[in-house]
């Protein structure tokens, strides 16, 4: 049985304090409203991951993320943190090719291949983000544009190591536009997510492989998505700097 994950991405946001405190709250409300069998991950900016770390301790079903790690396993590289630092933290997933990478950052496809083998490499959970923008919905050229993606940087893997892998499908055209991604789309994309993956590596690998929702996930939508059969949770942005609502969020699975 594949996992139920809600992973918080926290972006560039939150002071040392104000981290420590989310995360604080976090963890007792995970506890105190005991809640299982729903992995959930901390993605905080790099300086936040050993606090944060320290904070979440060994309690059962919260890791600790990044948002980001180089291609390179190390050596001169101003300003870059590796796969292999991460992992001496304690950090057991990472975000990768996440929309506002590719943008803003101009990271390809070879890139990305290259930081899922050091992610791997070094015993990371790759959180691998794919997706397309208005124009592409538009033109109706939505699902090859992302299977695109999936090939480009992932099919290279051995059937053992994409078993490592966790996909997240951002509909970037749903994201600060106006426009609202429905969970019968989200689901009609996850679903052809897995039958691009059953393709390459089977349907049983296909079926063991967690598929995040990661559009504008909240409260008052969450449980429709994650009912949908292919929808297995969320990569949440703005409202998992709320820690109600990101709480919420990770009880809206019927379990």
């Amino acid at each position: 049985m594949r996992k139920k994950i809600v992973a918080g991405n926290w972006k560039m946001n939150l002071s040392f304090e104000e981290g420590q405190q989310l995360t604080s709250e976090l963890v007792n409300m995970y506890r105190d409203e005991a809640i299982k069998d729903v992995v959930v991950v901390l993605n905080p900016p790099f300086p936040h991951l050993y606090p944060v770390q320290r904070l979440v301790g060994d309690m059962a079903g919260i890791f600790v993320g990044a948002q980001n790690c180089s291609d390179k396993e190390g050596g001169a590289f101003t300003g870059e943190v590796s796969a292999k630092i991460l992992a001496s933290f304690g950090v057991s997933y990472v975000i990768l090719g996440h929309s506002e990478r590719r943008e803003y950052f101009k990271e390809d496809q070879t890139l990305l291949a290259t930081k899922v083998n050091q992610a791997l490499a070094h015993g990371l959970t790759p959180i691998f983000c794919c997706g397309e923008s208005l124009e592409i919905r538009e033109s109706g050229t939505h699902e090859e544009k992302v299977m695109e993606q999936l090939t480009a940087s992932l099919f290279h893997l051995t059937p053992e190591e994409f078993s490592k892998v966790v996909i997240a499908y951002e509909p970037i055209w749903a994201i600060g536009t106006g426009k609202t991604a429905s969970a019968e789309q989200a689901q009609e994309m996850h679903a052809a997510l897995r039958g691009h993956l059953a393709s390459k590596y089977g349907q049983a690998i296909a079926a063991q492989t967690s598929i995040l929702y990661g559009g504008s996930a909240n409260p008052g939508n969450a449980k429709e998505l994650f009912g949908k059969p292919d929808v297995d949770g969320g990569l949440i942005g703005g409202a998992s700097l709320k820690s109600r609502d990101f709480i919420e969020i990770v009880k809206s699975f019927e379990i």
